[in-house]
């Protein structure tokens, strides 16, 4: 008995063809694909991303991507321009323009303008050598001045500042570096009015200094102790007469004076040869001064300012 010869297998388009009878394999539903577009079916959507991923680059991918850093960085280049310009923007703003910014130090400096850099690359195989323009630079130099290089501190004049009483700052400015450290030109000076009798010398000398702008203690003693009272309230007391104006102080019986009470007078002229004449008044002169000139001008005590 003939049997009939088998039927022919079905064709298909699909690559691997299947067979009737025969059992389909993993591989086989696997190489299934959509005709004409090269999509594999039956991939798993993780298996066909790690596929894309280590597959090769092509080079249109490559230059594209080069191309997205490339304006990435123009981008972030000009973000940080912005932040830059509104800070100095800000500083500029808050300084005002009636201020400068403060000079680092004096000499000379250089200035210098670098240009941007153009190159282009070669895409084939062999790369080309950079191709770019030279960098420019330009040099400026100049020097920083603060002012007339001649010009001198004078120290005098910072004592004005100090002294709030403008009769006792010139005269600080004519001593100089005679004054004593630590002076203090604003120191208390005891005036509260005149509190001594009539015709008193302790009574002129408190006239006079008013007269001459100049302070004097209200309750200072009797003459031999106004030295000490002086130095106690802060005035400069030596040995030394230096200006009109400044009280001589007598010790208990030096010169005449009492020799319980002392004596005090007003230095009103430095004589050419070291002596000095002064103007001075008592008890018996009811109100009338007298002027007298003495050589031996170190025996005494001075009280200035």
């Amino acid at each position: 008995m003939k049997h009939a010869a088998p039927k022919a297998a079905r064709t298909s388009n699909t690559p691997f063809a299947m067979v009737r009878g025969t059992r389909p394999s993993r591989l086989s539903h696997a190489a299934c694909r959509i005709e004409g577009n090269g999509a594999v079916l039956g991939l798993e959507p993780a298996v066909a991303a790690k596929l894309n991923e280590i597959a090769p680059q092509t080079r249109r991918s490559m230059r594209e991507a080069a191309r997205a850093a490339e304006r990435r960085n123009i981008l972030l280049g000009s973000a940080s321009l912005a932040a830059l310009v509104g800070t100095a923007a800000t500083a500029i703003s808050l300084t005002g323009p009636e201020r400068s910014f403060p000079m680092a130090s004096e000499g000379a400096f250089t200035t210098t303008q670098i240009q941007n850099v153009k190159a282009a690359a070669s895409r084939s195989d062999v790369r080309d050598a950079i191709v770019s323009d030279e960098t420019q630079q330009s040099t400026n130099e100049g020097t920083w001045s603060l002012g007339d290089v001649n010009a001198d501190l004078d120290v005098k004049q910072m004592s004005r500042s100090l002294a709030n009483n403008e009769n006792v700052a010139t005269l600080m400015d004519q001593d100089g570096d005679a004054l004593p450290a630590g002076f203090n030109p604003n120191h208390d000076t005891g005036d509260t009015g005149n509190a001594y009798e009539y015709s008193q010398c302790t009574w002129w000398v408190y006239v006079r200094r008013h007269q001459l702008g100049l302070p004097a203690g209200s309750y200072m003693g009797n003459g031999c102790q106004w030295a000490s009272s002086a130095r106690s309230l802060g005035y400069w007391v030596d040995n030394t007469p230096r200006h009109v104006g400044d009280i001589m102080v007598f010790r208990a019986g030096q010169e005449g004076s009492d020799s319980t009470y002392g004596h005090v007078a007003i230095v009103e002229k430095i004589n050419a040869d070291g002596s000095v004449t002064t103007s001075e008044c008592g008890s018996v002169m009811q109100g009338k001064t007298y002027s007298k000139t003495y050589h031996n001008v170190s025996d005494f005590e001075y009280i200035h300012y």
